[in-house]
């Protein structure tokens, strides 16, 4: 007869979670449809219709999914440790600035299989680079994570602006539609009909699964755990803070770089000035909703990217504004705070 121990409900315990957190947001959202003068369920109709009513709509959503995967696993090394990664936005653009300057280098290349591996080689760099920074910022100068990643999201915007209308842009133009298209030799393959790369899915999976077994199985996640729950007595027991909170930025912003470099070669095959798609802001609100559960980001990944491609269909059937998603994840994060602290009220009386 086995155990009933508080860890072997976890999971129970989060879905209990997720239930009450989607019904609340439902009960929200609909009220605010209602409010705004459309039908609700034909407004979840057609969100639901826009992201999974054909193979085609479905492909869009994957890729969505995969950058919002990838930005979602690296946080979760940076709450491990205690550290609000918000840069990771920043660290999606320079993985990207950085695989178009390989890509560009490489045009004329007779192995363009070795130029793309190159690319995604740097912009695991780049956006591992550009979150050091932040770390160094945060470790050696005592600048909170927040506003030294905030800043370099603006900095990291500005270099892609400026690369774009200068000296990348096209010939003869310079606009708001990216830089040249690579030649196809230098596209990630795709399935044709649905237009999706399967080697971003499969980076998307290796990274989940790395992080599991990485978060929970090694020296490395259970430090990183010791050090986000009391830095100063993991100091005392040998472990070295700084570090480790370097380590856990440099991860980040490397998977961060990775869904950048898959923006360029699997995507848009072009840099773009919007190339992250706010991917990185989203996935922080991912993962806080998944309560910093490896095993929950996908499914929570997926779920906002449907609202993302699903949203499309509101203003064109029934006139209401697309940016209705952003209101949906908005409530799905505040209840969530809101029934965390419930919980912890409850518990602390």
């Amino acid at each position: 007869m086995t155990r009933n121990t508080p860890q072997s409900h976890q999971p129970l315990k989060v879905l209990q979670n997720i239930s009450i957190t989607a019904a609340t947001v439902f009960c929200f959202t609909f009220i605010l449809i209602m409010a705004s003068g459309a039908p609700p369920f034909k407004a979840f109709f057609y969100i639901f219709k826009g992201s999974l009513g054909s193979w085609v709509k479905l492909s869009h959503v994957i890729q969505a999914w995969v950058p919002l995967t990838l930005c979602a696993c690296g946080l979760l090394y940076t709450f491990r440790i205690g550290l609000w990664n918000i840069g990771i936005e920043g660290q999606m653009i320079m993985g990207a600035v950085f695989s178009t300057a390989v890509l560009r280098l490489g045009t004329q290349s007779a192995f363009p299989w070795f130029v793309l591996i190159l690319s995604f080689v740097a912009g695991v760099i780049g956006g591992g680079l550009w979150a050091v920074i932040a770390g160094f910022l945060k470790t050696r100068s005592g600048v909170n994570e927040i506003f030294a990643g905030l800043g370099l999201n603006f900095v990291a915007q500005g270099i892609i602006l400026w690369l774009i209308f200068g000296p990348w842009k096209r010939p003869g133009v310079a606009s708001m539609s990216g830089t040249e298209v690579f030649p196809t030799e230098l596209w990630l393959g795709t399935i044709k009909s649905l237009r999706l790369a399967p080697v971003g899915v499969g980076f998307a999976v290796l990274a989940i699964i790395t992080s599991a077994i990485l978060l929970r199985y090694s020296s490395i996640g259970l430090r990183l755990r010791a050090i986000g729950s009391n830095s100063h007595a993991s100091y005392l027991f040998g472990m070295k803070p700084n570090q480790y909170m370097l380590l856990a930025m440099l991860l980040a912003g490397g998977f961060a770089g990775l869904a950048g470099n898959l923006q360029v070669t699997g995507v848009y095959h072009r840099l773009l000035p919007a190339i992250s798609s706010n991917y990185g802001y989203l996935a922080l609100l991912v993962v806080m909703l998944a309560d910093y559960k490896v095993w929950a980001v996908p499914a929570i990944a997926f779920f906002f990217a449907c609202l993302n491609v699903g949203s499309i269909q509101l203003p064109m059937v029934l006139q209401v504004d697309s940016s209705l998603s952003g209101v949906i994840q908005g409530a799905l994060v505040l209840a969530t705070l809101a029934l965390s602290g419930w919980r912890r009220f409850q518990t602390a009386n």
